[in-house]
């Protein structure tokens, strides 16, 4: 028997995700999500020379940026511009004041904003019933660029927004374990 005959094994399908990013009081809109793209990473390695012969030793593990792409809408409660903007206040960008005007413009943005802004991101696959078989967890998360869209009187299609997410690790929840394991 062939594998793509046997009807208990079902593939996983591109299309049936959700990406889940808290964020402030509403978040970013679960529908208005159009592309994600899954945690990666890679492992660093390290040349040793001896004699006429390299050998490689591996190193660390560096995860890759997580980019996802939204629908921008004109609705008040699910506007993606002013969305994004006010998760860059929430991360403590205030932006710069005239002279003279105190206590505005001085601050930065620090790992505990910028992460807290967004909460827990989470990105499921689902199955045909729309029941959870994957669930990636990005820890500490935050939003390292953001691009607008572009205008263009030629286009029709929607317009979007494109993230770029930067955390620290990630891992799969897969029958009540986390992969990979954390330590403990």
């Amino acid at each position: 028997m062939s594998f793509w005959q046997d009807n208990n094994i079902e593939p996983k399908r591109g299309y049936r995700f959700v990406l889940s990013i808290p964020g402030r009081e509403t978040g970013i809109k679960q529908y208005l999500i159009k592309t994600v793209t899954k945690p990666s990473f890679e492992v660093g390695a390290t040349p040793h020379a001896y004699l006429n012969h390299t050998f490689q030793y591996p190193g660390r593990v560096t995860w890759n940026p997580v980019t996802f792409t939204i629908v921008d809408t004109v609705n008040e409660d699910s506007n993606g511009t002013i969305e994004i903007l006010k998760i860059l206040q929430d991360m403590g960008y205030e932006l710069p004041v005239p002279v003279g005007t105190e206590g505005r413009g001085l601050k930065s943005i620090a790992k505990n904003t910028a992460t807290s802004a967004l909460g827990q991101v989470y990105i499921k696959t689902l199955n045909a019933e729309g029941l959870e078989v994957e669930e990636w967890v990005l820890n500490n998360a935050w939003i390292s660029s953001a691009t607008f869209g572009d205008l263009d009187y030629s286009n029709e299609e929607l317009l979007s927004l494109d993230l770029t997410l930067q955390y620290d690790n990630a891992y799969v929840k897969f029958n009540g374990n986390n992969i990979p394991a954390t330590a403990g």
